[in-house]
């Protein structure tokens, strides 16, 4: 490869999407990557681009809109380039409604939707049909928006890493030259480098736990219901997730807690109560102090930039970040939203 134009820390999510938007645009690219691809949180198998609820309205999430809208035609040009399916769809979310006070709400954020998501998605308030993949609601109505998408987060990354090996960009696993302005998508060990000598930590890591089930629901909407999110996945498999832990023993072990999630998941859909587990995932999710995406040049080290606290939405957010941060280094437009900025974590 000829001396590439930017170098990329990491190959999860952010790092790749950063990579392929930069490599699109004519640029070359070097990823460096300690471990593997997905080595971190990314490698997981959740896949729930899932948006906020349609009300109090911020930059967070008028970004999240944008990258889940324009999701579907840019993974479909990572697949054409590629040629490996990142399995996404986007087919939808189903969420039981608690009672009288939640169904009014619902219906308010109905009227939200259609006035802030552009007539190009909805959130339904609808009565339940008994389905055997609808959960039980209390009050007989379900919330169905149509924002929601799905990809599987293996597939996502392998599809990303064919589309930039045919652009010609290289990857390096482990220690490799970096040249020209970089980017430092680390993940949970990124935050922690970055909080060194501070008096507060930029941020921290959250344990989540994870699970596969050999179900196959086809394009049947995902459920989001007590907290937890099951989500149908184009390989026959249905994905389950996911738990929210502070502290931990081990890294990438899983334990009773996902039994529980496990469950939890049967008790909602009965169709699942035979359904084999697959796949147990466990990893350390990066949050920035701010809880938004960091995004922006690295305060005190000139050509070097930062992404990072991708947490629980850093595959919906990728997109619209990748495109950004090209932007950023690639023509020096600088479009980054103010609470997504590096020094909002300061």
């Amino acid at each position: 490869m000829a001396t590439p134009d930017l170098t990329i820390h990491g190959a999860g999510i952010f790092g790749l999407s950063i990579a392929w938007a930069a490599a699109r645009r004519g640029a070359k690219v070097r990823v460096l990557e300690a471990v593997a691809p997905g080595a971190g949180s990314s490698g997981g198998v959740v896949g729930a681009l899932a948006p906020h609820v349609p009300e109090n309205w911020n930059d967070k999430k008028a970004f999240q809109l944008e990258s889940l809208l324009m999701a579907e035609s840019w993974w479909a040009e990572v697949q054409a380039v590629g040629g490996k399916d990142p399995l996404y769809a986007r087919t939808g979310r189903l969420q039981p409604i608690a009672d009288t006070a939640a169904l009014e709400l619902a219906r308010d954020r109905a009227a939200n939707a259609e006035a802030l998501w552009q007539g190009r998605a909805a959130w339904q308030v609808q009565r339940s049909t008994g389905s055997a993949w609808e959960p039980a609601s209390p009050t007989g109505w379900l919330i169905h928006d149509t924002l929601t998408a799905r990809l599987h987060p293996r597939a996502a990354l392998a599809a990303l890493l064919a589309a930039l090996a045919a652009k010609g960009a290289e990857l390096v696993i482990g220690d490799g030259d970096a040249v020209g302005p970089q980017v430092w998508a680390t993940g949970h060990a990124g935050l922690l480098t970055l909080s060194e000598g501070r008096a507060r930590p930029m941020g921290n890591g959250e344990k989540g736990q994870a699970a596969s089930l050999r179900h196959d629901a086809g394009s049947l909407p995902q459920v989001f219901t007590e907290g937890l999110h099951i989500i149908p996945h184009g390989d026959g498999t249905v994905s389950i997730g996911s738990t929210s832990e502070r502290k931990w023993a081990k890294d990438t072990a899983t334990d009773a807690q996902l039994d529980a999630l496990i469950a939890k998941a049967r008790k909602a859909l009965p169709c699942l109560a035979d359904a084999e587990v697959v796949d147990r995932w466990a990893g350390i999710r990066p949050r920035a102090r701010s809880r938004a995406p960091m995004l922006g040049p690295w305060p005190g080290r000139p050509g070097h930039f930062i992404a990072n606290g991708g947490f629980k939405i850093g595959f919906g957010m990728a997109p619209k970040i990748a495109e950004v941060m090209a932007d950023l280094l690639l023509d020096g437009r600088d479009t980054i939203p103010e609470d997504f900025r590096v020094e909002a974590s300061l």
